[in-house]
């Protein structure tokens, strides 16, 4: 294994994986933090590079263009990948096509596009390692984990899109996140977000009265309002979140049509949220805390 980078890092960095439309790195730009944001939709790449202009111009943020894919599936050459554009859902663009075929099936469209393949360490080594990192680019959130592994330091937070297709898979981010030397954890319910508001005095960066859009990941690091919970804790946490997913998600098995069984529905939702203490079946991010942020 070749020597791990003593790449510096910075606490006034964040990365913002999956720009989107800026509605976390507007968010995280106010509180003062410097960014490095990344995305792979030229259109909505176009659409931040005008509504960022003054940032981009005083040095504040970086827009890095392209897909992030693992280096191995980085062609020599012209160094393209081949990237769904959902035309319905803006959100859901990935470069896997098996999450495509899902948003197919959710009833929405896929042109596919060629970008350019990003190595997500080669941006590392570049900008420096973030304070913290949000990753959220539909099913390749493990690509920039494993690149941590070429560094000494981490960001001393990190957020990612749960995976609730399978409690394997989620039991698989944990368990590299503590391979990384991660030690606590929230599952963080996303659609409350617009309930919530920053802490004031702030507890990271400067305060901003900020209300949170749909679709933003919001409050992150130690302005989380949840209980930072073990390895252990989170996992038996995401067994009830599972069952959720698994009986009334998207894919979710209780899809009967006889009279009643939407309020079946319903009541399982809210006997299962006893546990989770959000709705079901939620849309989660993880969370979670390095052990050099509890010294």
């Amino acid at each position: 294994m070749a020597p791990r980078a003593d790449t510096p890092k910075h606490p006034d960095l964040i990365y913002d994986v999956g720009l989107h439309k800026g509605e976390d790195t507007e968010f995280y730009l106010r509180k003062g933090f410097r960014v490095v944001a990344f995305e792979a939709d030229p259109g909505l790449i176009a659409t931040c590079k005008e509504k960022f202009k003054s940032f981009i111009d005083g040095g504040k943020l970086t827009i890095i263009e392209g897909a992030i894919v693992s280096p191995d599936l980085i062609e020599p050459g012209d160094g393209k990948v081949r990237f769904y554009r959902n035309g319905d859902v803006s959100v859901w663009g990935t470069v896997r096509a098996d999450w495509a075929e899902r948003n197919a099936r959710l009833g929405t469209a896929s042109s596919v596009i060629e970008v350019d393949a990003v190595n997500f360490a080669d941006v590392i080594a570049a900008h420096g390692v973030p304070y913290f990192m949000k990753i959220d680019i539909e099913g390749c959130d493990a690509v920039c984990l494993n690149a941590l592994n070429e560094f000494v330091a981490r960001p001393s937070y990190v957020s990612i899109e749960s995976d609730k297709t399978s409690f394997e898979n989620i039991a698989a981010e944990i368990e590299m996140l503590v391979d990384l030397g991660y030690v606590s954890f929230q599952a963080v319910e996303q659609s409350r977000m617009r309930y919530l508001s920053p802490p004031n005095p702030a507890r990271e960066g400067d305060y901003v009265a900020q209300r949170f859009e749909e679709g933003s990941s919001g409050l992150f690091g130690a302005e989380l309002p949840g209980k930072w919970k073990s390895r252990e804790d989170i996992l038996r946490l995401y067994r009830f979140i599972r069952v959720g997913y698994f009986l009334v998600g998207d894919d979710g098995v209780m899809k009967w049509k006889f009279p009643g069984a939407r309020q079946l529905r319903s009541l399982t939702g809210r006997v299962i949220g006893l546990f989770t203490r959000a709705p079901v079946p939620g849309w989660y991010d993880t969370h979670a805390r390095h052990s050099s942020a509890e010294d």
